[in-house]
């Protein structure tokens, strides 16, 4: 009861008037709104910084260069995505805690993130130096691209302890309301980035290196500040480096959570590590087009993953808060908001696709491989937003087993049967690149069915808690 107590003044003396948000009370549409635009600048943000690293290397240091660090995107997410996936449990269970003021699980939950992350980037760096040749060797990454991609993952590897701070940091964050001050230490971080990338690539002319040691510094950088930030805070999610400690219930339920979210992203980078593979079969010049144009829908993603995040902190706090009657507004406001900036931002990324893509590359041939995928990602890339905020909200509301099935069925499984099947009998790019609309349809239709039938399952959850309150 103490501890509750506390919770309450802290929240608002320190956090309620600054940097978080009352998810559980109040008009929904403008506090969404809050949380969703500092965070869709972040992510957007943190694609420009990136995009640097792409455009950097694509005009000093050639296309070879620029199919390399674009070659390994596929594998890299494929190798990280189980650890970034328990993130999404440290979102769900800090939310729910933080809505139903209960400062003691909060404070495991925390601690036990925090030290989960360190260990899990230790492992990867392991993974990443022993993996990266023999898998972009699987992956049939051409002899001229494959020196410097395994160069690039190597020292790109070595910053997993930092991304892996920051990502669990970061959902600590955003699960009680700030979506700023992560956005600051990225506005930080990635002017670093950006500045080291010109040094080292352009002055001492490290070429794949240089860009690989310049994302590894914004990491360690961006990794200090969301630590600083929870060591120096006031409010009951504060980070005591004396108390790390993995408490088994609180690792156990996150990684119930997060682990599918993790298992989910990395069978879809599974799926697009085989498109990967069948676009290498296309040379250096088709790889070198999709690279760019990956590169700009990343933004398009981005944007609308924002929508992601926010239905997965609404409906968690809300669930904690026993809000129950708010979940159903949450889904409907961020589908809407999804639809609204990937009809927009995806329609506008491929009519002016031409000039964009020709920030990456002055080689008409990659601009005109890189406006094909485009065609075929951007234009309907709306209804992937749609999907993942579908997928936020049955996360929010404590379904993980659920969502992870569905969309490997559907988005991963009927990817591969298609790349193994349709395309082998038109192999051509616009047959391959065909194979994201179509998945992201059927999964998208699937999740609402089962959102649906989640949500009835809530209700009557609802009114039996209400007629034993009433007995």
């Amino acid at each position: 009861m103490l501890i509750r107590l506390q919770l309450r003044l802290r929240s608002r003396r320190h956090g309620r008037g600054s940097y978080e948000i009352d998810m559980c009370n109040g008009p929904l549409f403008g506090k969404i709104l809050r949380f969703a635009l500092p965070l869709m600048l972040s992510g957007m943000l943190q694609l420009f910084f990136n995009a640097a690293d792409i455009v950097v290397v694509g005009r000093f240091a050639g296309s070879t260069a620029l199919a390399a660090v674009g070659s390994t995107g596929a594998l890299i997410n494929l190798l990280i995505n189980v650890f970034i996936g328990l993130s999404v449990g440290t979102n769900v269970l800090v939310a729910r805690y933080y809505g139903a003021r209960d400062g003691q699980q909060l404070h495991e939950t925390v601690h036990t993130s925090v030290l989960t992350s360190l260990v899990s980037g230790g492992a990867l760096i392991v993974i990443g130096l022993i993996l990266a040749e023999p898998l972009l060797t699987l992956m049939g990454t051409p002899d001229d691209v494959l020196g410097q991609a395994a160069l690039y993952m190597r020292i790109y590897f070595c910053g997993m302890p930092a991304m892996m701070l920051y990502n669990f940091g970061a959902a600590i964050l955003r699960s009680v309301g700030d979506t700023k001050r992560p956005l600051y230490f990225l506005l930080i971080a990635g002017v670093v980035n950006v500045l080291l990338n010109l040094l080292l690539v352009i002055v001492f002319h490290l070429g794949v290196a240089g860009v690989a040691i310049a994302t590894v510094v914004s990491q360690v950088i961006s990794a200090a500040l969301v630590a600083i930030c929870l060591i120096k805070t006031d409010a009951p999610y504060r980070l005591e480096i004396k108390k790390l400690h993995i408490y088994k219930s609180k690792f156990v339920a996150m990684v119930k959570i997060g682990l599918p979210a993790g298992m989910q992203g990395a069978v879809f980078s599974i799926s697009n590590v085989l498109i990967q593979s069948s676009i290498n079969s296309f040379g250096s010049t088709v790889m070198a087009g999709s690279t760019a144009a990956s590169n700009i829908e990343c933004f398009v993603y981005t944007a609308m993953n924002a929508f992601h995040q926010t239905a997965l902190s609404f409906t968690g706090q809300n669930m904690g808060g026993r809000k129950y009657e708010r979940v159903n507004k949450i889904m409907w406001i961020c589908v809407l908001c999804v639809t609204v900036v990937g009809v927009v931002m995806g329609g506008g990324a491929y009519l002016f696709g031409g000039n964009l893509l020709s920030i990456y590359t002055s080689d008409p041939e990659v601009i005109r491989f890189g406006l094909e995928r485009m065609m075929f990602v951007c234009l309907p890339y709306f209804i992937c937003g749609i999907m993942d905020t579908l997928v936020g909200s049955l996360r929010g509301m404590g379904y993980s087993i659920m969502p992870m099935i569905v969309s490997l069925t559907g988005a991963c499984a009927l990817r591969v049967v298609w790349i193994m099947t349709i395309f082998q009998l038109d192999r051509t790019l616009s047959t391959l690149f065909l194979s994201y609309p179509v998945s992201w349809a059927v999964t998208a239709l699937a999740h609402f069915i089962c959102y649906l039938v989640a949500h009835r399952r809530l209700m009557q959850k609802q009114k039996a808690e209400a007629a034993q309150a009433a007995n």
